[in-house]
């Protein structure tokens, strides 16, 4: 079977816009989660966030591309455009056709809906931007990707809501097996900060309301966590057909040696509470994977910090690990990230892969007081070194999706 291998990284991040500033910091346990800038919050009951500081697009696309597309997609450009250069490959005639791009989403452009919906009302239809749909399109990022850098493959997106980052890794994974491409920029973007966004999650009761302490608003795991944070951001991968990688004489960070994708048909919002979903995607990722359970060294968790997720992780992560679920290692990425929707996956994919490269596992923060039904090692609060050969990465969506993504030291 074809190996696959991550060749280039990429990030645009709460807590850094290139690779090793969000790893530096990530690593020393920083929080990017802080009071919303983009808009007014004094109507809302929650007024923190997650959001990516400094960016600038213009040092990624051009005026007009900047124009006619969403920060989603302009973040989702420069991650890619980072990881393409960190690759150390050039996309020509020659080889277009043979690199695709699979850029995930969740909310897709949820954020230009709301703006150009207040347009329409404020001002009529004659001031509606007409490239709306384009710009608010669900594959506007790969698409988008896709033009700016001349790649010619397979372009796709998929949407499995807080699981399509991951997954995008996953579907890499298969379209070269398949034959179809050499080469597949991968990863997942997001950004939706937007009042009526946080209006509804606020509603619905999931969001973290430490208005007063935004720092410790996200807490996985922990006895008193009370919901997630909203984020924004981007992580880029290249996958790549072994074969292809070594004859160019590539760095490779690590394989991408498989996964699973599988369904709870329970919920729209609330994970199953015995975690059956999530433990046959575990289960299945290391059966597709050829790996047993006691391969594993690290968990990068889905730990979103509400108070049904953790718990149903939990479980889910004992019943496929039995007793290694107590000798492996679960962290928890959100805890400094914020909960990134449709670039979560992709983010702890690439923090799973920097954990392999520098053998270092980042830390959960605010694990201040373990809930006793959360009784594995979370890796609380202090980074940890260690030999990491194989970290799993999980990713839980609303509607039930789940999916698992197995990486491995490459030798």
């Amino acid at each position: 079977m074809e190996r696959v291998v991550i060749t280039g990284l990429g990030a645009i991040t709460p807590i850094g816009n290139t690779v090793e500033e969000f790893w530096k910091n990530l690593v020393n346990g920083v929080s990017g989660i802080g009071f919303i800038t983009s808009f007014d919050t004094s109507n809302l009951p929650v007024r923190i966030g997650a959001e990516v500081k400094d960016f600038h697009p213009e040092e990624y696309m051009d005026f007009k591309m900047i124009k006619r597309s969403s920060r989603s997609t302009q973040f989702a450009v420069a991650a890619a455009l980072q990881a393409l250069k960190d690759a150390g490959l050039e996309i020509t005639e020659d080889n277009a056709t043979r690199v695709g791009v699979v850029l995930n989403t969740g909310g897709g452009g949820i954020a230009g809906v709301y703006q150009e919906t207040l347009n329409f009302v404020k001002r009529g239809p004659r001031f509606v931007n007409p490239l709306f749909i384009p710009i608010i399109m669900p594959n506007a990022p790969s698409c988008v990707v896709s033009i700016v850098t001349g790649a010619k493959g397979p372009v796709i997106t998929s949407t499995l809501a807080c699981a399509s980052g991951n997954h995008a890794f996953l579907e890499a994974l298969h379209i070269i097996r398949r034959g179809e491409a050499d080469v597949v920029i991968a990863g997942g973007t997001e950004s939706g900060n937007v009042p009526i966004t946080f209006a509804a999650l606020s509603r619905m009761g999931a969001l973290a309301s430490f208005n007063d302490e935004p720092c410790k608003a996200c807490r996985p795991f922990d006895k008193n966590r009370c919901g997630f944070v909203y984020g924004e951001g981007a992580a880029v991968m290249i996958v790549e057909r072994e074969e292809h990688a070594r004859k160019r004489g590539a760095r490779i960070y690590a394989e991408v040696v498989g996964g699973a994708v599988t369904a709870d048909a329970y919920h729209i919002t609330a994970p199953d509470p015995d975690g059956d979903g999530a433990a046959r995607a575990m289960r299945l990722a290391l059966e597709n994977s050829g790996m047993r359970p006691e391969d594993i060294d690290v968990i990068f968790a889905h730990g979103t910090g509400t108070p049904l997720n953790d718990v149903s992780e939990t479980k889910a992560i004992k019943k496929v690990f039995g007793e290694h679920a107590y000798r492996l290692v679960v962290t928890a990425t959100k805890s400094m990230l914020g909960h990134l929707l449709g670039a979560a996956g992709a983010v702890s994919s690439l923090a799973a892969v920097l954990s392999i490269r520098d053998g270092i596992v980042p830390p959960t923060i605010n694990l201040e007081e373990p809930d006793p039904e959360c009784d594995l090692d979370y890796v609380p609060n202090v980074a940890r070194k260690m030999k990491v050969r194989t970290a799993m990465v999980n990713g839980f969506g609303f509607g039930g999706q789940n999916v698992a993504t197995i990486f491995r030291k490459y030798e």
